[in-house]
């Protein structure tokens, strides 16, 4: 409601927020009825703003300055997303997996899973479908599919989780096989030191250190061409939120509304 043009919804629960002084009704000249937060409403808010900041973990910090980083270089960016990726069943179960020189091992059942996937497994038994989670995914802004450029950013604050999550080549293998690039993006510790380096990522990787609100990198991440995202990645991207920069949410909020013209 604080960025919408204030258009009642008639509900319940605005009933309970009229009631409770946190919103106002408003009736314009030309009697069309609108509602507005109150001080006492602004206040509620802002409160509610601070104790999710407060209550926000060093990782969920991390996430969003990645994700805001992403948005602000002019990428669409997502938190949170679950995506589904073919990969061997040898990888699966902890087995090396048979790969070209500098290729994930995804990479031979990408391109064939992703033409027809309903099919692709039944001429590749060797593959299943594996869910993976990426702390944030972002495409470029363009009209054309070829150019998207997929990013994977994985995001570790401590150095355990880093250790731990590298003895995982399956998941480290679904990044890369969902995305045309890997980081891994790393916090400081409680001496403000780097949780790893360069040293510890697989090359594979690209690595980042987030250090006084920036974000240094330590290593390129090698890129790869993908002609295209499976129609799965879309339903997936086209049922959740992008990320937006405050400069976007500034702009939305000067924009004349349908309800001013």
């Amino acid at each position: 409601m604080y960025r919408s043009a204030g258009w009642p919804c008639q509900d319940a629960l605005e009933v309970e927020l009229i009631a409770a002084g946190q919103v106002e009704r408003l009736r314009s000249v030309e009697g069309h009825e609108t509602l507005r937060l109150t001080d006492a409403g602004i206040r509620t808010l802002a409160q509610a703003f601070a104790r999710n900041q407060a209550a926000r973990s060093p990782h969920e910090a991390l996430v969003e300055q990645v994700a805001v980083a992403m948005a602000r270089a002019g990428r669409l960016a997502w938190r949170g997303l679950v995506l589904r990726v073919p990969l061997p069943r040898s990888l699966l179960q902890g087995l090396p997996a048979d790969a070209p020189e500098g290729e994930p091992a995804i990479a031979p059942m990408q391109r064939r899973a992703f033409d027809d996937e309903v099919e692709a497994l039944q001429g590749l038994p060797d593959h299943a479908w594996c869910m993976a989670c990426p702390d944030v995914f972002s495409i470029r802004r363009s009209s054309v599919e070829a150019y998207l450029e997929p990013v994977v950013h994985e995001i570790k604050v401590s150095r355990a989780d880093l250790l731990g999550d590298l003895k995982k080549p399956a998941k480290r293998a679904a990044y890369l096989g969902m995305a045309g690039a890997c980081w891994y993006v790393l916090g400081l510790d409680v001496k403000g030191r780097p949780v790893g380096g360069p040293d510890d990522v697989p090359p594979e990787c690209g690595v980042m250190v987030a250090r006084d609100g920036r974000l240094d990198v330590l290593r390129e991440a090698p890129r790869r061409a993908m002609a295209r995202l499976p129609l799965h990645v879309w339903m997936s991207l086209a049922q959740a939120s992008p990320v937006m920069h405050a400069h976007a949410l500034l702009q939305e909020q000067l924009s004349p509304s349908a309800g001013d013209s």
